[in-house]
């Protein structure tokens, strides 16, 4: 739909969703506590960027996505932000470097792509709209998911296990195991999600051309 709108239109839809991610990641509207774990709702703003406006929207979202979880981890860092920024380190054998940029950012910004590619070609292939936006929401989920936690394991396995306090040659099923909950019940509410909120989005987007 970036065709059809004026730069003036795009850059304030651009700039009304990523103010929705400052607010996600400021409040705990961020995450949906969901029993013995948290689903995050981060990435909705990213997968609808990506949607609603192609995957370079999407892609600048998830850059904002990738930059706010840096400077979260940063200030606000747990016992395992290294992973997320290398500017935090517990000690020096728990340091982020140059790859915690990479986790933090990449991801993010492939929701937003990943998203708009799927969403064009569910579209095409089922000549509608719902399909496509459930399909958009379960990639962007599973691709951030999927992705930082396999990015955590390639490059900072050993450190991320003793910080967790699990042994090294477990680590791959603690992985395993928060993609298939984590990523599960967030690929369903981003789903949920992006159709629930894509729709309306879309219209007001056709009423602005």
């Amino acid at each position: 739909m970036k065709e059809s709108l004026s730069r003036t239109k795009y850059l304030s839809m651009l700039g009304l969703l990523a103010a929705m991610e400052i607010v996600l990641t400021l409040t705990p509207l961020g995450f949906i506590p969901l029993g013995v774990t948290k689903a995050t709702t981060l990435h909705i703003p990213v997968i609808l960027g990506g949607v609603l406006m192609g995957p370079l929207a999407g892609g600048i979202l998830g850059g904002v996505f990738g930059l706010l979880s840096v400077i979260t981890n940063t200030f606000q860092p747990t016992i395992t932000s290294f992973v997320f920024t290398p500017f935090y380190s517990l000690t020096p054998e728990y340091s982020g470097n140059l790859w915690s940029l990479v986790i933090a950012i990449l991801p993010r910004v492939l929701i937003g792509v990943f998203s708009a590619w799927v969403f064009r070609l569910l579209r095409r292939a089922f000549k509608g709209d719902t399909a496509a936006f459930l399909g958009a929401g379960i990639v962007g989920a599973i691709t951030n998911t999927g992705l930082v936690m396999g990015g955590i394991y390639l490059f900072f396995g050993a450190s991320y296990a003793a910080a967790k306090g699990i042994a090294r040659s477990a680590l791959l099923g603690v992985i395993m195991g928060v993609i298939g909950l984590n990523g599960v019940l967030e690929a369903v509410i981003a789903a949920v999600l992006t159709v629930a909120l894509g729709k309306p989005l879309a219209t007001v987007l056709r009423r602005m051309r």
